[in-house]
């Protein structure tokens, strides 16, 4: 069964967040090399396989199972096919919730939006951009290696 761009787009949304709790930043950075990261508040943009892998190694914390203990957990999602067919965008929230046995209770430590866009290329979707809003923060000092504040 061939999937719809809303299927396609979404199972993108979802394979990064399998990507990020499972520690794989290599395969995040495959997932974005031909995206342009940008987060709300933070820095410059980031884009590049290399470059994409660097910034999750050195802001997310894993831990000796090579996972940052954590589920990102991704709801409203609404993607929109732009007309030509070529082009979409999405907007969605995350919640990412986090245990580290013995040092974290199961909870919520961070709560924000993702607005991508994607093109399509050779027939498959691939994300074209990552905007990250962060509304929501709690205890990040077990998910997070440097203070967002």
């Amino acid at each position: 069964m061939h999937a719809t761009p809303a299927e396609a787009i979404t199972r993108l949304i979802y394979t990064y967040a399998e990507r990020i709790d499972a520690g794989d930043f290599a395969g995040i950075a495959v997932l974005f090399e031909d995206a342009t990261l940008t987060f709300e508040g933070f820095g410059d943009a980031v884009n590049g396989r290399e470059a994409i892998e660097r910034l999750y190694a050195r802001s997310t914390r894993r831990y000796e199972d090579g996972t940052p203990k954590t589920k990102h957990v991704m709801t409203n999602v609404v993607v929109d096919v732009a007309e030509d067919g070529a082009t979409a965008a999405s907007r969605s929230y995350f919640t990412v919730l986090q245990a580290v046995p013995g040092e974290l209770a199961l909870q919520p430590v961070i709560a924000g939006r993702y607005r991508h866009t994607y093109q399509k290329v050779d027939g498959h979707w691939r994300v074209a951009t990552m905007h990250v809003i962060i509304d929501l923060t709690g205890d990040l000092g077990h998910h997070m290696l440097f203070d967002l504040a």
